[in-house]
């Protein structure tokens, strides 16, 4: 007689574990616990290098020029050469982060880029979308607000500086302020929100020290400057885990610096200040705070029709 004996029963599926763009760090490339701080500190290291890179350069090719030297035997530049270079210096961290993924985490560009690994161009566009609608009423709105507010005075900045001055300023910026807009964030909304998602899992505490230090790095300027900046901060970190990417947070910083730029080097000495939105006064933050709401509820209601990927199959991305 033929004894059967009864099949084994099949192995219960197992359930892929997904995960969302604040975690990404723990499950694409080489992840262990110190390796985020120390990675820090790496990136650190290696933008300040690609920074003193960039200003011997600038250096070297004013020196070339026969650039006028100051009492400390510094060459002296004309605005639109500082402001480059205050841009490109910052837009080093770009390759900075590039080496530090590379050579720390073995893992690419891409996966602090989105979940999906690579740029949605797409879903960029209608961010950029958003972000130009907001812009615009946001300068009508400060526009009356100054004019409430601010005596009327007539400076130096409200002389037009040509059209051929104009011309070669916007070509720069148009060049520079986007990649310093991004390394901004890739530096902040993500290796620093990712490292930081290394340790945690609510997303509430995760947004929260990569806004302060993007305000702290803007430097002290009003109070309420600083409550603007961590403000945004933390808003377009909670999009960017959200949304499952970089992208809504670049359309935002990228918009807002550029038209700040071009609007500054329309008038003579215009590019010359040293304030930055961490000396906004407080009817201008308030104003900007709105704006920043306001673009984050209409990117979730772009995110409907769109429907962006937020999360990564960590099974797959073992494979």
């Amino acid at each position: 007689m033929t004894i059967t004996h009864p099949a084994a029963p099949a192995p219960a599926p197992q359930t892929a574990e997904s995960v969302t763009y604040d975690q990404l760090a723990r499950v694409t490339g080489r992840h262990d616990w110190w390796r985020p701080i120390i990675g820090t500190f790496v990136l650190l290291g290696l933008t300040v290098v690609g920074m003193i890179l960039v200003f011997a350069r600038f250096e070297s090719i004013a020196t070339s020029l026969d650039f006028p030297m100051d009492a400390d035997g510094m060459r002296i530049y004309d605005d639109l050469t500082e402001t480059a270079l205050s841009l490109a210096t910052i837009a080093m961290g770009l390759p900075a982060l590039a080496l530090t993924l590379w050579w720390f985490q073995r893992r690419t560009w891409g996966s602090v880029t989105s979940v999906t690994g690579r740029l949605r161009r797409s879903w960029l566009a209608g961010c950029f979308a958003v972000a130009l609608v907001v812009f615009v009423i946001s300068a009508v709105i400060m526009g009356v607000v100054g004019a409430l507010t601010e005596p009327e005075t007539t400076t130096s900045e409200d002389v037009w500086v040509g059209w051929g001055t104009f011309a070669v300023g916007l070509l720069m910026l148009l060049y520079l302020v986007p990649l310093q807009a991004a390394a901004e964030e890739f530096l902040f909304r993500g290796w620093l929100l990712q490292a930081t998602g290394s340790f945690l899992r609510n997303p509430i505490l995760i947004v929260i020290p990569q806004a302060l230090l993007f305000a702290a790095a803007h430097g002290w300027g009003t109070v309420w400057g600083f409550i603007d900046l961590t403000v945004f901060g933390v808003v377009v970190g909670w999009l960017t885990i959200r949304t499952g990417g970089l992208e809504a947070a670049i359309a935002l910083h990228v918009t807002n610096n550029l038209t700040a730029f071009i609007m500054s080097s329309m008038y003579v000495g215009g590019l010359a200040t040293d304030e930055t939105a961490a000396d906004m006064p407080w009817q201008y933050a308030l104003v900007d705070m709105g704006m920043i709401v306001l673009f984050a509820v209409l990117i979730l209601q772009l995110a409907k029709r769109f429907k962006p990927a937020v999360q990564l199959n960590a099974s797959a991305s073992r494979s």
